[in-house]
C-alpha cells in the first residue's frame, strides 16, 4: 500500500510540474526507508557472512575433537592391553609361586585382585569413550552435512548471479562503449549506467536509446522472478540550476531513479514489489568531481540486482 501511495505521489508531481512540501517530505521519509532497508540487507549479508566463517570454525573445533578422542581411545587401548598382559604374567608366576609359598600365594593374589580392579575400571572408561566417540562422530556428520548444505546453497545463488550477468551483459552488447558496465560483487550484480546513455542535463526523461537499454534490461529481470532490483540515482557535485520543480540534485537523482522504475514497470512479467528506487545525490561518487571524465562517470543510474536469501536464512537457523 505504502509503495502504491508513493508511486501515485511521484505520478501526481511529475504531471502537475510541482513538488509539494509535503510530497517531497514524504519522497525523503520513504528515502530514508529504502535506504534502511538496504543497509538492512548489507548487514544480513555480512551477517551471513560471518555465520558461514563461524561454523566452518566450529566444524574445525569439532574435527579437532573428533581426533583427541580417537587418541585418547586408542591410549585406553593400549593401556588395556599392557594390563591385560601383565595380568597374564601375574598369573603365571601365581601359578609358579603356588607351590612354593603360601605367603606368596597371598601376595600375589591380592596383587592379581588390584590388577583386575584396573582392567575393569580401564574396560569402563574405554566404553565411555568410545560411546563419547561415537556421539562426537553423529554430531559432526550433521554438521559437515548443514554446512555442506549451506555452502551448496551458498555457491548455487553465486552460479546464478553469475548467469544473471551473463544474460545482461549479452542483452546490453550493443551499449558497450557508451556509458554502461556490468559487474558482479559480494554476491550481487551491478549495472552502471552513465547518464550520457539515459537523461540530458538537468532532465529525468529518458531518451530512445536509454529507454531501449532499460527495456532489454527489463526483458531479462522478468525471467528472474527472484532478484530484488535496487535503482540508485546518482549525480556529480554541481549545483542543480534548473526549474522549480527540482530542489536540488538530491531530488534530481530521486527523479531520475523512478524514471527508470517506471520504464521496467511497462514490463507486466516484472514484479513491482522487487523493485526500488532511491536517490543518492552527489554523496556517492565512483571518480573524483575535479575533473570533467570523473563528473561524468559520477552522473548514473545503478541497477543492483540481490538474490533473495530466505533460503540461506532457514538452513542457518536449523544448525
Amino acid at each position: 500500500m505504502i509503495k502504491k501511495l508513493l508511486l501515485l505521489a511521484l505520478t501526481l508531481t511529475l504531471s502537475t510540474s510541482c513538488v509539494s512540501k509535503k510530497i517531497y517530505t514524504d519522497l525523503e521519509d520513504k528515502y530514508a526507508e529504502l535506504i534502511k532497508e538496504n543497509r538492512i540487507l548489507n548487514d544480513d549479508m555480512q551477517s551471513l557472512s560471518k555465520s558461514n566463517t563461524k561454523l566452518s570454525n566450529d566444524l574445525d573445533q569439532l574435527q579437532s575433537t573428533y581426533a583427541k578422542a580417537i587418541a585418547d581411545r586408542d591410549k585406553l587401548q593400549s593401556d588395556y592391553n599392557a594390563a591385560k598382559s601383565n595380568l597374564e604374567t601375574l598369573k603365571a608366576s601365581y601359578k609358579a609361586l603356588e607351590e612354593n609359598s603360601s605367603a606368596s600365594i597371598a601376595a600375589n593374589s591380592k596383587k592379581n585382585r588390584e590388577l583386575l580392579a584396573q582392567l575393569e575400571a580401564k574396560e569402563q572408561a574405554l566404553a565411555t569413550e568410545s560411546e563419547r566417540l561415537n556421539t562426537l562422530k553423529k554430531e559432526l556428520e550433521s554438521r559437515s552435512k548443514r554446512v555442506a548444505e549451506l555452502e551448496n546453497v551458498i555457491a548455487s545463488k553465486d552460479a546464478a548471479m553469475r548467469q544473471l550477468k551473463d544474460a545482461i551483459s549479452k542483452a546490453l552488447t550493443n551499449f558497450e562503449g557508451k556509458g554502461l558496465t556490468v559487474e558482479q560483487r559480494n554476491g550481487k550484480v551491478y549495472i552502471s549506467m552513465e547518464n550520457k546513455l539515459l537523461f540530458e542535463s538537468g532532465s529525468w526523461y529518458v531518451g530512445a536509446q536509454g529507454k531501449q537499454a532499460v527495456k532489454q534490461l527489463g526483458d531479462v529481470l522478468a525471467e528472474n522472478p527472484e532478484i530484488s532490483v535496487l535503482i540508485e540515482g546518482h549525480t556529480d557535485n554541481v549545483p542543480y540550476k534548473g526549474n522549480e520543480q527540482l530542489s536540488g540534485n538530491w531530488d534530481l537523482s530521486a527523479k531520475r531513479a523512478t524514471a527508470i522504475v517506471n520504464i521496467l514497470r511497462e514490463n507486466n512479467a516484472i514484479n513491482p514489489e522487487n523493485l526500488t528506487a532511491a536517490g543518492r545525490g552527489e554523496f556517492a561518487p565512483i571518480a573524483s568531481n575535479a575533473t570533467t571524465e570523473g563528473k561524468a562517470k559520477n552522473r548514473r543510474i545503478e541497477v543492483i540486482l540481490t538474490p533473495k536469501l530466505d533460503e540461506i536464512s532457514k538452513l542457518l537457523n536449523e544448525i
